[in-house]
């Protein structure tokens, strides 16, 4: 259940239109919070925070978070910074081998620089699973090492984590760092979910399932996701700390098909795979965290890992 806030705070958010900051807008804003959003609208949606733009205490600055000046302008006078913006194409990483290094290494750098030149003490960020990589099936605790991401998201990822923790010891930020596994829910514009709802509904007789079908991973959806960074917010420690979030549970890819086609109505529907134990180059093909940490605050996913994928197809549904 959610808990009400002790205190009104100043909230910055960064990637704020994207589809967990734009569920995190919505979860502040009706506890009666201040909220700024930033973002450049490059995979987010404007509409998904267009309820509240006439609000008071809440106010969007499209820039990027490449504008050094202009991101320290809108961070001045804020309590806590929540740094989600980042990208969001993993695969698209490959391609475009500079995509990652600038819009996560780079643009942290830019967020942590503009907190220090405007005194900001506390930072929330959106890190994830992928920095663990290539691992066998098993609950991984935050302290599992050596880290060795497969893919340049992951390994950005792992880039930002350093530099908060160096900017903690050297600057005074206090910082949780929040490694996900699969974030699910409406507004979702990636992932195998989304990729087999458009997929069905352009042939609904055919699904080509990428990889071999056996890749498992945890599912958990995005209010449990926003629920489980302000428990610890709330009561964990001040310093640096990293939680795994994520479901105690997993999916393989071919029982998301098996939901997704029955929340569809459809039967029969014929499967082709590509092959190989990856969905896709860096593709880490098992997630499983252990949650330990963040359930010992007072917080724990609502739902298994095979109901937050139900349900968020649902949501999916509705949307269109």
């Amino acid at each position: 259940m959610s808990q009400p806030f002790e205190e009104p705070r100043r909230h910055f958010i960064t990637g704020g239109c994207g589809f967990i900051g734009s569920h995190l807008v919505d979860r502040l804003r009706s506890a009666g919070q201040q909220v700024t959003v930033y973002d450049n609208v490059s995979s987010g949606k404007r509409r998904w925070i267009e309820g509240h733009v006439d609000e008071d205490g809440f106010l969007f600055v499209e820039a990027d978070l490449l504008d050094r000046e202009a991101l320290a302008c809108a961070m001045a006078g804020h309590d806590v910074v929540w740094h989600l913006g980042a990208n969001t194409d993993i695969p698209g990483g490959s391609a475009r081998t500079d995509l990652d290094l600038q819009n996560c290494t780079i643009a942290t750098h830019n967020v942590l620089e503009a907190m220090r030149a405007t005194e900001i003490d506390t930072l929330v960020f959106a890190s994830s699973a992928a920095v663990y990589g290539d691992v066998p099936l098993q609950p991984l605790k935050e302290t599992y090492a050596p880290l060795i991401p497969i893919s340049l998201y992951g390994a950005a990822k792992l880039a930002c984590e350093a530099l908060i923790s160096a900017y903690n010891h050297l600057f005074g930020i206090n910082a949780n760092v929040f490694r996900f596994a699969n974030v699910v829910g409406g507004r979702m514009g990636h992932g195998v979910t989304y990729d087999f709802l458009g997929k069905l509904k352009r042939d609904p007789q055919n699904l080509e399932i990428l990889g071999d079908g056996r890749q498992e991973k945890s599912y958990f959806l995005v209010e449990d996701c926003i629920e489980g960074m302000l428990c610890a917010l709330r009561n964990g420690h001040r310093g640096f700390e990293v939680y795994n979030l994520g479901s105690e549970t997993s999916t393989n890819v071919e029982r998301i098909a098996d939901i997704v086609a029955a929340e569809m109505g459809l039967n029969g529907v014929r499967r082709t795979y590509t092959g190989g134990p990856r969905g896709w180059p860096g593709d880490a093909p098992y997630v499983l965290l252990d949650t330990a940490k963040a359930r010992s605050l007072g917080w724990r996913a609502r739902h298994d890992s095979d109901a937050a994928i139900r349900i968020a197809t649902r949501r999916l549904l509705e949307q269109t």
